[in-house]
């Protein structure tokens, strides 16, 4: 069985972005279809869900005020948050990928930072190639399944996370603090990174991400508990 992962990204630039974010998938063992703004988009149809990479989301989600450098998709925020909302309700997997980490740390109710480099006076690496360090936190369920090493990945955001949606944790940071990545504590399984591991699958740790989510959309399709099977993927 495949799982059938539903993948969102931008109308206008996701065009580039979703055959990496597929073979990603396909890697895993799953396959895939694509979600955009203004067209039909049931998170019962399918198994899992990933919310990839894109423009900033709007403070107006959180309760934040607009910064002049941000740059906008009101229809997308409102597509990837309800997905996130009913994916969780529903008891669906999902992987949050850059923008996709950050909106499921706000549909869970928590914040971000607009200007995470400003706030952290930390240099902005704006690269498709694996040149910013990250550090995995002990006990994360990230670093059971990539490991504890440091890891290097790229970086094209600008915001991060700043307080945790509910049921979050921090999985990565980087040398600065920022947050690069959470977790859900509890099922249904969630992980959220800043970086772009669908550019990266050459690398075992970021097919691991894959692998986690189409394992737990198997279980998730099986109505059987999503950790485990993350776990023992983890052990693989």
């Amino acid at each position: 069985m495949k799982p059938l992962i539903g993948i969102s990204t931008s109308r206008r630039t996701g065009w580039r972005v979703y055959p990496f974010i597929a073979f990603g998938v396909w890697l895993a063992g799953g396959r895939s279809v694509r979600w955009v703004a203004g067209k039909r988009a049931e998170v019962q149809h399918v198994d899992g869900v990933i919310v990839g990479g894109g423009d900033d989301i709007s403070p107006e989600l959180y309760g934040g005020d607009l910064i002049a450098s941000a740059v906008l998709d009101p229809a997308r925020d409102e597509l990837e948050k309800c997905l996130v909302e009913e994916a969780m309700a529903q008891g669906k997997p999902v992987l949050g990928i850059c923008r996709g980490a950050q909106m499921i740390n706000v549909a869970l109710g928590g914040d971000l930072h607009q200007d995470a480099y400003d706030h952290y006076n930390a240099h902005k690496h704006t690269t498709l190639l694996p040149k910013k360090d990250v550090r995995v936190e002990p006990g994360s369920r990230l670093g059971a399944l990539a490991g504890l090493a440091p890891m290097r990945v790229n970086a094209l955001h600008s915001q991060a996370v700043d307080r945790l949606g509910d049921g979050l944790r921090v999985a990565a940071r980087d040398g600065s603090g920022m947050v690069q990545a959470v977790e859900r504590v509890e099922e249904p399984f969630a992980l959220g990174v800043q970086w772009h591991p669908e550019y990266l699958t050459y690398a075992h740790r970021q097919r691991a991400l894959f692998r986690a989510l189409v394992a737990a959309a198997r279980a998730s399709h099986e109505h059987r508990a999503q950790l485990p099977e993350v776990s023992a993927e983890a052990k693989a």
